[in-house]
């Protein structure tokens, strides 16, 4: 005789059966993505950073120019077959630097968002589920990077830190830190409430344990948005800090640099200045339409209706 319905009823089957009657990781990934597609402007913002990285990416098979090497005997030649582009005031070819100037500027974006949030993630969850003094000390140091605009903070860290690539990086990073802290932060407010929360903390597991299995798993939606909105940011961080010469240092090829670069003949060869100029642009506005669509395709709101 098949064992009764009470029998087969055990407390880890009864668990089992009731796990799955969320809808299916797979599924939502699905749903997401359907709505992410009917989301014209993100769907041409990922056409746009598609595009950027793979100019990017296959920048040696583009060009056989060396965009650091000099030729002053072909400074600030027009466009051609021989330049595209044509070539800057040291006659280094403009298409070969715009396309590896990509690979270091898209680079800069990510590993200075990454540092924030390896940085802010962690602060934001200890700082949302301790809660007392731990909260207090963590949001008046969040505090105190907000009372900076994002580009001064970052200016000022340079100053301090001194020029180049890795400092750069570390930088703009910081100043992406507490915008993470804070989304963070609200996020883990609310799921620290939940029951499933609650039934870990009665089944005797550590704050750690709960923290990073169960609740920061949960709060990671607006952070993956929050981190692709940030990287345009990164990106005109960098660039900024380039043109005034406080970013990545010459010959490097960089965007913001190029820009600065080029200032002093902006009359005289105004591509020097349009083309960096136009590239940053285009990232920028890719990375927030991107974003702009992702929110809405993680948005639990947008999934219920």
């Amino acid at each position: 005789m098949s064992p009764s319905i009470l029998e087969s009823a055990t407390p880890e089957r009864a668990i089992v059966e009731v796990t799955p009657a969320g809808r299916p990781a797979l599924r939502r990934v699905r749903e997401g993505w359907q709505r992410f597609r009917r989301h014209r402007t993100a769907m041409a913002g990922l056409v746009l950073l598609v595009g950027l990285f793979a100019l990017a990416l296959a920048a040696p098979l583009l060009t056989s120019h060396n965009p650091e090497r000099q030729s002053l005997s072909v400074a600030l030649r027009p466009l051609s077959l021989a330049h595209p582009l044509g070539t800057d005031h040291l006659g280094r070819d403009m298409l070969a630097r715009l396309l590896y100037g990509g690979r270091l500027s898209l680079l800069i974006g990510f590993l200075a968002v990454g540092l924030g949030v390896v940085i802010g993630v962690p602060l934001g969850a200890v700082s949302g589920f301790q809660g007392g003094l731990t909260d207090l000390v963590i949001q008046r140091f969040a505090d105190i990077l907000l009372s900076f605009p994002g580009f001064l903070l970052a200016l000022s860290l340079v100053a301090i830190l001194g020029v180049g690539l890795q400092n750069v990086i570390i930088s703009v990073g910081i100043s992406a830190v507490p915008s993470f802290i804070r989304l963070v932060r609200g996020s883990v407010l609310s799921i620290r409430e939940q029951v499933y929360v609650q039934a870990a903390h009665a089944i005797g597991q550590r704050r750690s344990v709960i923290i990073f299995r169960h609740v920061l798993p949960n709060a990671m939606a607006p952070v993956i948005v929050q981190a692709t909105l940030s990287l345009g940011f990164a990106i005109l961080v960098a660039a900024g800090l380039g043109f005034l010469g406080l970013g990545v240092q010459a010959p490097t090829p960089e965007w913001g640099t190029m820009l600065g670069e080029g200032r002093q003949y902006i009359f005289r060869a105004p591509g020097l200045t349009m083309y960096p100029g136009l590239v940053i642009f285009l990232a920028v506005l890719g990375f927030n339409l991107f974003g702009d669509g992702l929110r809405d395709a993680l948005d639990p709101r947008m999934s219920r209706a």
